[in-house]
């Protein structure tokens, strides 16, 4: 029984509404509340307001956010429960592309005003850009790999809608053979039947693929709490404690991909470590 408070990244959330649903199915009377603000929220919810006690991440925390926890007393702990390929889709109208390089994409969604400034063999039509807004870990995890962490290209790119709401992302990329976006592979699989996922450096996102390493633009995904919560909340160890015992049971299915076993048993020991154990 009792209460878990839970907040942060839009990519996590599918694979955290999955695993709170599972708890409820097998017992957990209590309340557990999720919400989908984006990592960068998240970790200001958990780190300075101190509000949540679980905290989504599609990015590692950051110095600068562990030092603000811990002048609230808490120390995080990171906690691997899976991977994610970030997908960069068009719609099925779109019959010119199919990948792209890292290259490309920095034009894609850089500088280039039409697809034809990329490439002349595509149409000379405005870019349209559907890409998260700037809390979200998606959108630092696009800039530091395609961008080298800069992020001003991106940001000073016409034609570009940003949103923390990857469902809003979606409906832009399937507006327009023309459009273009990218979001965590979940929001892909929901939707595959009207989005091409393109290739990324002749690599398709694939299971093998993340697991070997190959597919360029795949991530760790994390939760974060504190020993000190897990002490004084028994009902958030016992839910992080059934996340890890689970969580590649529903993954897969959420339309993400697993951690390696070494990370996942490196998490679980993290948590054995917090509770004294």
């Amino acid at each position: 029984s009792g209460d878990v408070v839970s907040a942060g990244s839009s990519t996590v959330f599918p694979l955290a509404e999955a695993m709170v649903a599972r708890f409820q199915d097998e017992g957990f009377s209590g309340q557990i509340t999720v919400d989908s603000i984006g990592s960068g929220g998240g970790f200001e919810r958990f780190c300075v307001e101190g509000e949540t006690d679980v905290s989504n991440a599609s990015r590692g925390i950051k110095a600068s956010e562990v030092e603000s926890c811990q002048a609230i007393g808490r120390d995080p702990i990171e906690i691997r429960v899976g991977t994610d390929a970030l997908a960069i889709v068009v719609s099925k109208d779109n019959d010119f592309v199919t990948g792209a390089s890292l290259e490309e994409l920095a034009l894609i969604f850089g500088p280039a005003e039409t697809w034809a400034d990329v490439n002349p063999d595509w149409p000379a039509e405005p870019i349209q850009r559907f890409i998260p807004g700037t809390d979200s870990g998606t959108f630092d995890f696009f800039v530091e790999e395609v961008f080298d962490e800069n992020e001003e290209p991106i940001l000073n790119a016409s034609n570009t809608q940003l949103s923390e709401d990857d469902n809003v992302l979606v409906q832009g990329v399937l507006g327009s053979p023309y459009a273009i976006g990218f979001f965590g592979y979940a929001y892909y699989v929901e939707n595959e039947d009207a989005l091409t996922i393109l290739d990324v450096e002749g690599v398709e996102a694939t299971a093998e693929s993340v697991d070997a390493g190959d597919y360029p633009l795949a991530r760790p995904l994390f939760i974060y709490s504190t020993a000190s919560i897990m002490q004084e909340k028994p009902q958030v160890a016992s839910f992080i404690n059934f996340y890890l015992s689970y969580v590649n049971e529903e993954i897969g299915d959420v339309g993400y991909f697993p951690a390696n076993p070494e990370a996942l048993e490196s998490a679980k020991q993290a948590c054995l470590d917090a509770m004294g154990q």
